[in-house]
């Protein structure tokens, strides 16, 4: 019997099934269908993009970072934060860079969840939430977000909440459902969490695409409250 044929997967990656988006990516290619499931950009990057890139290759940019991240790159993040929302963040201990804003999402499960820790979030979500549960051990519990509006109700979301919640997962603006999260709703959850003490870890990678009038408001914004968050920039951090 040959290696391969010896190895099997974890009792927690067997649960997974295919990626719904590469499924779909598959079975269009297959059938010369258009993708939908995936957001491919359909032009090139821009040009001081990939002359950075070059530029940072032929400078010998190659070497292994700290392990957090590259400390110019972490300033320039830091410096976002300030510019963008007023936000006073240490690049030194609040954050981490990771390779995209999944990784960073399934880093903040396995760094702050324990086996048996309910985490609430808002259905539908992404994909990899459920996964993340999977592997560091803790129970989803489920709020409906209802269209039009992809609302909540406050009553359920309240009784989501318990003794066992550690954790709610906002997705703002949301995916799939491009819902951008008002401050009176995100006011909302973090009276629960504080209440609870809960911790919020959000998914922010589209919060620069919003459309008809809405604006963006990270839930770290609200005066003490605590949270983990995944941005565009694909890092997350914790502020106490």
């Amino acid at each position: 019997m040959d290696l391969a044929s010896r190895l099997r997967a974890s009792r927690a990656a067997s649960s997974f099934t295919e990626s719904v988006i590469r499924e779909m990516t598959r079975l269009a290619n297959a059938h010369g269908a258009i993708n939908l499931g995936q957001g491919f950009p359909d032009f090139p990057a821009p040009a001081e993009v990939k002359e950075a890139a070059a530029r940072a290759i032929a400078e010998d940019h190659n070497q292994y970072p700290i392990t957090w991240g590259v400390p110019a790159f972490r300033d320039a993040i830091a410096s976002v934060y300030a510019r963008d929302y007023g936000m006073a963040v240490d690049p030194e201990t609040e954050i981490c860079v990771t390779c995209g804003a999944t990784e960073a999402m399934s880093s903040a499960f396995l760094g702050l969840l324990d086996p048996g820790d309910e985490v609430v979030v808002f259905e539908p979500f992404y994909e990899s939430y459920g996964p993340d549960a999977i592997l560091s051990g803790a129970r989803l519990r489920y709020v409906t977000l209802r269209p039009p509006d992809w609302r909540f109700d406050p009553e359920e979301l309240a009784a989501a909440f318990g003794s066992g919640t550690r954790a709610i997962v906002i997705g703002s603006p949301h995916n799939p459902t491009g819902k951008v999260f008002s401050r009176e709703e995100l006011e909302q959850i973090a009276e629960l969490c504080v209440r609870h003490d809960a911790i919020a870890i959000t998914d922010e990678i589209y919060e620069h695409i919003t459309y008809n009038g809405a604006t963006h408001v990270p839930i770290a914004t609200l005066p003490g409250r605590p949270s983990a968050r995944s941005r565009s920039a694909r890092c997350p951090r914790r502020m106490r």
